[in-house]
């Protein structure tokens, strides 16, 4: 099983945090995201319950599904497919805190790569550690590219 949680503070207001890390348009300016497309729109929202998005990540592609939304504070996700291997996701979940002069910001993922007869645990701790690196990174990269400085 990996376990993926980054947790980071921001400087700077909790809605427009949560208007980009929610909106699959602004993906492909996190590092490592090479193309994101919605493929269905949510149900009251563009990018909420309901969506459908196709994440692209070089080689590795994940079709996710927007499950909780609730701005703007937390927005839960689960990974219905996975290429060029199965991953059964348990979770997918952001939630957002405003705190002082910013948002706190926690990002979790849990789940099993699922190949058979191989096994998942070397698997599981590579995609653990790598998604730990990827999600820091992408928080990293909202606060300095993507939010307005103040």
């Amino acid at each position: 099983m990996f376990k993926i949680k980054v947790e980071k503070f921001v400087k700077s207001d909790i809605d427009a945090v949560f208007n980009i890390i929610s909106d699959h348009e602004n993906y492909t300016n996190f590092p490592g995201v090479t193309g994101s497309v919605l493929l269905e729109h949510g149900i009251e929202e563009k990018n909420g319950k309901g969506a459908l998005r196709k994440i692209n990540l070089g080689p590795i592609q994940f079709i996710e599904r927007i499950i909780h939304f609730e701005p703007p504070f937390r927005m839960v996700y689960q990974i219905e497919k996975a290429r060029p291997f199965p991953i059964i996701h348990e979770k997918g979940e952001l939630i957002l805190n405003s705190e002082g002069e910013g948002t706190h910001i926690t990002w979790t993922s849990i789940g099993n790569v699922a190949i058979p007869l191989i096994g998942s645990f070397l698997l599981d701790k590579i995609f653990e550690l790598r998604g730990n690196q990827l999600f820091e990174k992408s928080l990293s990269s909202l606060e300095k590219k993507l939010l307005p400085h103040n």
